[in-house]
């Protein structure tokens, strides 16, 4: 009934031990997803040397007892403040690791229960950047079903429709597909709006010669795939359109044979952006190349001039080079890849050539 990806606490275990604190606290969803396999909106986990405890209330008493594996589950009773008092109490536990995302209210409740505070940035999300096989295997699920969707939806783009009515219907064909939700609205961009990277959908109608950014994604047991493909509206002029394509299209070819085990993320950065700046484009390209997929749509690694991590295998990211000209338009091309073998592999198989769309 209930798909997951869990692990057992001993992988974690080892970290606390070698960090010498008493145990780590653990509220966010996803890092709990990926930990114990429960997929409800209320819960927490208590990580010691020696144990590993799933906390949660009734309405997931029975949820938990299917996805939750490995671990002692502990139903609440009552106030979750009373819950930690007591287990705190009962485990003695003084020196507490938490996750330095923790809601303020979270931690002012901790921290009344213990005797040090020891934040743990990023801790969890660290060990979900490199994917097991399982969990590349949900991602290539997510991606196939985000393709069978715009396929389906690919024939109404044409002058004439809105950005509103595509990007609707986009999304009604990722949930027939199987997403059980859609990772983030769908962003359908046409003609001057295409210019902004992030747009949001408006009721503009597409017209000749426009391009047409359309960037969306899907889901497979909680794993998100993300993408972009950009299509060009026929007209009479549109030669300078069909370059500027071309040059993004030949960025995001150089970042993907660039990204190799044991680069550092940012040579994938500097492979697309140095060529659009070669191209006479610098201005134009503001956004990282890419970053990394997987529980959340956005998470490390991050592919950006910023980077300071290095690429391992089984990591999975996107290449999204992209050029932003305000009047004429933008063009983004996203693939997603994962690194197997030392090389990344493409997890997208639409097609990134130029397609011009051709008056009806």
């Amino acid at each position: 009934m209930f798909n997951k990806i869990s692990m057992n606490p001993e992988r974690i275990q080892k970290i606390i031990r070698k960090k010498k604190i008493d145990a780590l606290f653990v509220s966010n969803l996803k890092n709990l997803r990926y930990l114990t396999g429960f997929t409800g909106s209320s819960g927490f986990a208590l990580i010691t040397k020696d144990k590993g405890i799933f906390f949660t209330d009734f309405r997931y008493k029975e949820q938990s007892a299917y996805e939750v594996k490995d671990w002692e589950i502990f139903i609440e009773k009552g106030k979750r403040a009373n819950t930690i008092r007591r287990i705190f109490s009962k485990l003695g536990i003084k020196k507490l690791g938490f996750e330095s995302s923790v809601s303020y209210i979270i931690f002012d409740l901790l921290r009344k229960n213990t005797t040090e505070m020891v934040p743990q940035k990023n801790l969890v999300e660290r060990l979900r950047t490199i994917k097991n096989e399982e969990e590349i295997g949900k991602i290539k699920r997510a991606v196939q079903r985000a393709e069978e969707a715009f396929l389906k939806v690919k024939p109404f783009i044409r002058p004439g429709a809105s950005e509103n009515g595509i990007s609707l219907r986009l999304e009604y064909q990722l949930k027939k597909s199987g997403c059980r939700e859609i990772p983030f609205n769908a962003i359908v961009a046409s003609g001057k709006n295409s210019s902004m990277p992030h747009a949001k959908p408006t009721n503009r109608k597409i017209q000749g010669g426009d391009f047409v950014i359309i960037d969306w994604g899907g889901e497979s047991d909680g794993y998100f795939s993300d993408m972009t493909r950009t299509l060009l509206m026929d007209a009479n002029d549109i030669s300078e359109k069909k370059k500027i394509y071309g040059i993004v299209n030949s960025a995001r070819e150089k970042a993907i044979m660039t990204a190799k085990e044991g680069v550092k993320a940012k040579e994938i950065d500097a492979a697309a952006r140095d060529f659009i700046k070669q191209e006479g484009y610098s201005g134009f390209f503001g956004h990282a190349t890419g970053h990394g997929v997987g529980l959340d749509i956005h998470e490390s690694p991050g592919i950006s001039m910023q980077s300071s991590e290095s690429i391992a295998g089984s990591m999975v990211f996107t290449v999204e080079p992209g050029i932003y000209i305000p009047g004429i338009g933008g063009v983004r091309i996203e693939d997603m890849v994962t690194i197997q073998n030392g090389s990344a592999i493409i997890l997208t198989s639409l097609p990134t050539e130029l397609e011009i769309v051709k008056k009806r």
